[in-house]
């Protein structure tokens, strides 16, 4: 994984770490029928979100993709029990330069992992707020929080494109491999937008491409649900960020030769965006 602290040009040409895997290649996608819906979209994400809850992260078609990068090091084993479904792309607690007192706001949170490592750094004074739209991972995050007696976390249930938050109340917005989730990406960052205060920032972890994928990957339900199917084309994921309203700067990337046999490659990148006045 390389470091890049460019701020975005959609020209450039960064430098990237390849990480090999046999897993996703062309081979996991077979032709599927008629352009899925966003609601089938969404039907089938949380179902597949809704297994791993109450079953833990199994295997799936995009497990070797996601798991060389999720090393939470010196984390606190006791955070990670639990918490740690293996689902993310990244880790953007690293790069968001939390610091006491902040209120976060983690979009997708899953069983809390990242909610769990960012009340540490926010401490007793700060807050941090998890949404997901799958009940059954709202109770797991809860429990867990119970468990590990969190008393500045909260977990609610809602729809990242439809934030259960007021505006202008957050100072940092996390994500972890979820954005790339919603048909409605334009909607989501909309959103960050509004609820983030003047010049606050965000920091997020997700999944884009490199060349257009082809239609019967975007049609299968299940590759939507591991995190292919949604991916946005890089630079055009970039102008849309842009375009909501925020200045981008790139903190890591990565992309995987699993899918040097396809015509578009496949990366994860951690951005941070902060807040600018977006035009009329």
């Amino acid at each position: 994984m390389t470091n890049l602290t460019n701020n975005f040009d959609e020209h450039q040409q960064p430098s990237i770490t390849l990480q090999t895997g046999d897993c996703c290649g062309p081979e996991c996608c077979a032709d599927s029928g008629a352009p899925l819906g966003e609601a089938a979209i969404k039907a089938a994400v949380r179902e597949h979100y809704s297994q791993v809850a109450q079953a833990g992260c199994g295997p799936s078609c995009c497990a070797d993709l996601t798991e060389p990068l999720i090393d939470y090091g010196d984390v606190d084993a006791q955070i990670i029990i639990g918490a740690n479904l293996g689902l993310g792309c990244g880790i953007p607690t690293a790069h968001a330069r939390l610091q006491p007192g902040d209120i976060v706001l983690d979009l997708g949170s899953g069983a809390g992992i990242d909610v769990f490592i960012a009340a540490r750094a926010v401490g007793p004074t700060g807050h941090v707020i998890g949404v997901d739209m799958t009940p059954e991972m709202i109770a797991r995050a809860r429990s867990n929080a119970s468990s590990g007696a969190y008393t500045n976390v909260e977990f609610r249930l809602g729809e990242i494109e439809h934030l259960p938050v007021a505006a202008g109340t957050i100072d940092v917005v996390l994500s972890n491999c979820v954005i790339n989730l919603v048909p409605d990406k334009r909607r989501v960052y909309a959103e960050i937008w509004r609820v983030l205060q003047p010049a606050a920032r965000f920091c997020i972890s997700d999944v884009v491409t490199y060349g257009a994928i082809p239609a019967a990957v975007r049609n299968d339900a299940e590759l939507w649900a591991g995190c292919i199917a949604g991916a946005m084309d890089r630079t055009e994921y970039f102008q849309l960020v842009s375009a909501a309203g925020f200045e981008i700067t790139v903190k890591s990337e990565v992309i995987y030769d699993a899918f040097k046999g396809a015509d578009y490659g496949i990366a994860s990148v951690t951005i941070e965006g902060r807040k600018t006045i977006r035009a009329a």
